[in-house]
């Protein structure tokens, strides 16, 4: 029985990724995002790959999707009119926030906005207990008359976040049928979104679930129906920010999930490639067209964790962004793309993004409209990229708007020449991104230059090395088809569903008739969402999220998947030390009374994957010729210099390439600095060593 064939399609802010998996080979391309119409560019991208593997539409066994439109959509406020429904005294949580201060001696910090405004915001009377119990009924009479006021004031989605609905999700399974019977829009409750403790992260979940709602479903309605009306026959699920796939009718009802499902595929994508070379400590750094992400992997599998931030505002500081509390691939994301807009600020200092010139009008060079210089402009005047054969020659760059844009915007402003001033943006960004990942493994107790680095996305092979230099980072890994690395993510990513529930438990009254009631409900439900996709075997994670009583937040602790008994309070005393020890260097001991509770559990449900073949890393091989160079500027001297250009594909394994060199592709191009070597992989990836580091 042959392979099924299986298609990725990723829709980023300035390119939308396609990768068909058909017969053995992969086939791949890069077309530029359709804001009008996202689905048109997937078409476009199909029609492209589904030619040069020579099947049509009808062959395809599965699609799988993945797009930044909901993150977009919540960092733009581009969602629908969202009326927010809570209970009596708990209206300005999502404004109030929380105590903690992500820039504590900042006099004049800017807290972001909150994604709905006050006057959208209505409480009712009820109240549930933190035990779950009713310490005060409904106020049905209230409520119909607020839905009355909601169905006549042109809202487009309503949320519903009731104090501890987490324990007694009653009141907000009531409140949602009374406004329904009078309002005819999506209607999000918290329970359902993110039925975990702490309220300003759950009310938070729940209004951005509701703001994208309406424009992802009628967005995933149309590429479903243009899918099949152009002959495909085949399903179509989505990657959700855990790093799962899950059925499109899924997606819709909580699109809040899909915020990070884009780079979720790329973190999917890195993992892979650790795996198949053995690599335990992996950076994977993803930068596409419009932002650059950065995340951790050990041990073959990404950081995950319950809540991230959209559109850090500070710095990348923790707690300056809008919390989403949700199953999540653990990244810091900023916005620094080849898109990214480079000007001059007040003091005269060179900034980059988090303004994109997208696809639309996009970069000077791209000769579409846009006048602005961006990463990709700066890129050019450096010699870093061909004019003529960018993304395959399918779009002609010119030198000539990227320099006068670059001279216009920065280089006259500052007194410096088009190389000087290119120079200066690229390196602005590429120490913001420096920054981002040291701020990112500070953040998670590691030491970012013991990692090897996987890049990946469009401009990244272009900045790695560049990067590298400065984490200190000694080797970086550019695989194959790093160009489209999220799409090709997309294809190794499991079916799969991480179900969550607080309930709090002290040790010292553990339960195991409730612990096991919950952990098979939550089993249930995530076996549920993964069964709407393979019928293969599934195997599940439990973990409790645990702390000691007084602290404010938890630690996971992953239990053996059985069911529980009485004497499992001991075993669970004895993992919690364990792991507290391993975070924080020691457990705390000897203190009298002092209690241990899990507050919020955990089941991971995903389908059995082989894991792929082995392969060895080669660091050493024979010198490679090279026929064609072109002046490049090279950091280390301040000017450009005479530099090879390598077709990759002309490259065999254990070829070496003494940098300074650029390997080009159709995809992306690898611009080798001068302090490294990179050689050819048996599977055609390329391993930037640094020249002296052992190897």
């Amino acid at each position: 029985m042959s392979a099924p064939i299986r298609l990725g399609a990723d829709i980023g802010g300035t390119f939308t990724d396609i990768a068909l998996e058909a017969h053995g080979k992969l086939f791949s391309t890069k077309v530029l995002t359709n804001y009008a119409a996202p689905e048109q560019a997937i078409l476009d991208g199909i029609d492209v790959v589904l030619a040069e593997a020579g099947i049509s539409l009808a062959d395809l066994d599965i699609v799988i999707h993945g797009t930044t439109l909901a993150t977009n959509a919540l960092i733009e406020r581009r969602g629908a009119r969202t009326a927010f429904v809570t209970t009596e005294g708990f209206r300005d949580v999502i404004e109030m926030r929380t105590e903690n201060r992500f820039a504590q001696y900042d006099l004049n910090m800017v807290l972001p906005k909150p994604l709905i405004p006050r006057e959208d915001r209505f409480a009712v009377a009820g109240r549930i207990g933190a035990q779950g119990q009713e310490l005060l009924p409904l106020d049905e009479v209230a409520l119909a008359a607020l839905a009355d006021q909601i169905a006549s004031a042109g809202f487009g989605a309503v949320a519903i976040g009731f104090i501890h609905s987490y324990m007694n999700p009653a009141h907000e399974h009531r409140a949602r049928e009374i406004i329904a019977a009078k309002v005819a829009v999506p209607i999000s409750i918290s329970s359902e979104v993110s039925p975990q403790m702490r309220e300003f992260e759950r009310f938070n979940t729940v209004c951005a679930n509701a703001y994208v709602r309406p424009q992802m479903a009628d967005y995933l309605t149309r590429l479903q129906a243009r899918l099949q009306a152009l002959g495909a026959r085949c399903p179509v699920f989505m990657i959700h920010s855990g790093g799962g796939l899950i059925s499109v009718e899924t997606a819709a009802e909580f699109p809040v999930r899909l915020v990070e499902s884009g780079p979720a595929g790329g973190a999917i994508f890195a993992a892979d490639v650790a795996q198949k070379f053995g690599l335990q400590k992996v950076v994977s750094y993803d930068m596409g067209g419009t932002t650059a992400k950065i995340c951790l992997i050990e041990d073959y599998a990404p950081k995950t964790a319950r809540t991230f931030e959209v559109a850090r505002t500070y710095r990348f500081a923790k707690g300056s962004g809008m919390p989403i509390s949700i199953p999540v691939i653990e990244m810091i994301e900023i916005g620094a793309g080849g898109g990214s807009l480079a000007w001059v600020d007040a003091m005269g200092r060179i900034q980059t993004g988090p303004e994109s010139a997208g696809s639309e009008p996009g970069p000077a060079c791209y000769q579409r409209g846009g006048m602005r210089p961006a990463i990709t402009d700066a890129d050019l005047v450096l010699g870093k990229l061909d004019a003529d054969n960018f993304a395959g020659g399918a779009i002609r760059l010119s030198s000539d708007a990227a320099r006068a844009a670059v001279l216009r915007d920065v280089g006259d402003k500052l007194g410096l020449g088009a190389e000087a001033a290119a120079f200066g943006i690229c390196e602005v960004v590429d120490e913001n991104m420096a920054n981002a990942a040291r701020v990112h493994a500070v953040e998670n107790g590691k030491n970012i230059s013991d990692n090897m680095m996987i890049a990946f996305g469009g401009a990244a092979p272009l900045h790695a090395a560049r990067l590298c230099e400065k984490l200190g980072i000694d080797r970086c890994l550019i695989p194959v088809g790093a160009g489209v690395g999220s799409a090709i993510g997309f294809l190794k990513a499991p079916f799969g569903y991480e179900a969550l529930a607080s309930h709090i438990l002290r040790l010292t009254s553990f339960d195991a008739d409730t612990v096991n009631a919950l952990v098979a409900g939550l089993k249930t439900t995530a076996e549920r969402f993964v069964r709407a996709g393979t019928r293969a075997a599934i195997q599940s994670e439990i973990t409790a999220f645990m702390r000691y009583v007084g602290q404010g937040w938890e630690i996971p602790v992953t239990l053996p998947d059985r069911a529980y008994t009485a004497a499992d309070a001991e075993m669970l005393r004895s993992k919690f030390s364990e792991n507290y020890a391993r975070f924080f260097g020691r457990a705390i001991e000897g203190l009298d009374g002092l209690e241990i509770e899990i507050v919020t559990w955990s089941v991971k449900a995903q389908d059995l994957r082989a894991a792929p073949d082995q392969i060895a890393l080669i660091s050493g091989g024979t010198r490679a010729a090279h026929k064609l160079s072109r002046a490049v500027f090279d950091p280390s001297r301040g000017e450009l210099m005479a530099t090879a250009i390598i077709n990759r594909s002309d490259l065999t394994p254990g070829a070496r390439v003494s940098g300074p060199a650029v390997i080009v592709e159709r995809e992306t191009s690898t611009v080798v600095t001068a302090p490294f070597d990179v050689v050819m992989q048996s599977d055609g990836s390329l391993l930037m060593i640094r020249k002296g580091a052992a190897e």
